[in-house]
């Protein structure tokens, strides 16, 4: 009489790592097996993983290196994986809670993963050269995306942007938590305690010099990550993050740094419902016409806050350029997944063929 598998092996120490018995993955054990990891550092040559005990390079499955292979079908950071019950080997990919993702750069459409299984997603912008809201519309439209909460952490506050209030009075209208902090003070912790509970992670996005390292190293107690200087010309900053990592914080909760992004591209699967952009909406709901287009027609609420000044014109030239960004997105997007259920298809006929020939092996 055969026994049956073993049930997946959870160490206690991975609720310090961020598991959580509500977490999809937590529902899928009951029809796995091996031993649960979490995905701490993600590279080219493979993966790190932590099982709440050690930290150890594991080796993907080798059908993950195939190029028709999606990339949310691969591990990322913040994932949970099964392990070989034997071998420091991941065998499948459990479900995920949330994904964070952008379009890469470059011509061809293509996804780059960010960070998976994230509860908070903290959105840093210095207050200096590096500030800009529209910036930050489009980051909220990619974690709106994701399934996780935005949260805005304004750096840098000893510094300041010209017409500052007036800047942030704009980032109101997004409908999301703003914290302003001085990264390099332990008051930062303090005012970011509500998303920092035991089993919470949270990951840090922004662009380079913001104050991500900076606030890291703040967050964990002691010096960590390398920061850099910014250049005076144009508020950058150098990539002092080379790499996605999960750190664990004091207090339970875990902490995703990201190299600083300069290119924010959607991936198609954003709404503008998420973006912050309510108020746009509420008034385009006012105009007389339901299929108006806001140019030239009679009673059009968009046009009229646009003369009045209730509506700034840059947000509203964001809206449009966000929405047409996101049509293409889409447009590429549907005819990736097309193409790709057309090799799946030809795949199935040709081995078909091949067992009809030749019998199955």
């Amino acid at each position: 009489m055969s026994s049956s598998p073993a049930p997946p092996s959870v160490t206690p120490g991975l609720a310090e790592c961020g598991w959580r018995d509500d977490l999809p993955a937590a529902q899928a054990l009951s029809r796995a097996r091996g031993r649960v990891a979490r995905v701490t550092e993600q590279h080219r040559s493979g993966y790190k993983v932590t099982d709440g005990e050690y930290e150890f390079a594991v080796q993907s499955p080798s059908q993950w290196v195939k190029a028709s292979l999606m990339p949310e079908e691969r591990a990322t950071v913040g994932d949970w994986v099964l392990l070989d019950p034997a071998h420091d080997r991941i065998e499948a990919l459990l479900p995920r809670q949330s994904l964070l993702r952008r379009a890469a750069a470059g011509e061809h459409y293509k996804q780059q993963l960010i960070a998976a299984n994230i509860d908070t997603v903290l959105v840093v912008a210095g207050l200096d050269g590096d500030f800009n809201p529209r910036r930050l519309e489009r980051y909220v439209a990619m974690v709106g995306a994701s399934g996780a909460r935005p949260v805005i952490v304004l750096t840098k506050v000893d510094l300041q942007v010209q017409d500052a209030e007036a800047a942030l009075a704009e980032l109101a209208k997004l409908e999301v938590a703003v914290v302003r902090v001085n990264a390099r003070e332990a008051a930062a912790r303090e005012a970011l305690q509500p998303w920092l509970a035991p089993g919470q992670t949270l990951v840090l996005v922004g662009s380079s010099g913001a104050g991500k390292s900076t606030l890291t190293n703040t967050l964990l107690g002691h010096e960590r990550q390398r920061t850099g200087a910014v250049r005076d010309s144009d508020a950058r900053g150098r990539h002092t993050t080379t790499h996605r990592s999960l750190l664990r914080l004091p207090g339970g909760a875990c902490l995703i740094d990201t190299p600083g992004m300069r290119e924010l591209k959607l991936t198609g699967e954003e709404d503008l419902d998420d973006a912050g952009f309510a108020d746009i909406e509420t008034l385009a709901a006012d105009c007389k016409f339901r299929d108006c287009r806001h140019d030239r027609e009679p009673g059009c609420a968009i046009r009229a806050a646009l003369e009045s000044g209730d509506l700034d014109r840059r947000r509203w030239e964001q809206f449009l350029k966000l929405g047409q960004e996101l049509g293409q997105a889409r447009q590429s997007l549907a005819q990736q997944l097309e193409r790709r259920a057309e090799d799946k298809r030809l795949g199935k006929a040709l081995n078909k063929r091949l067992v009809d020939k030749y019998g199955k092996r």
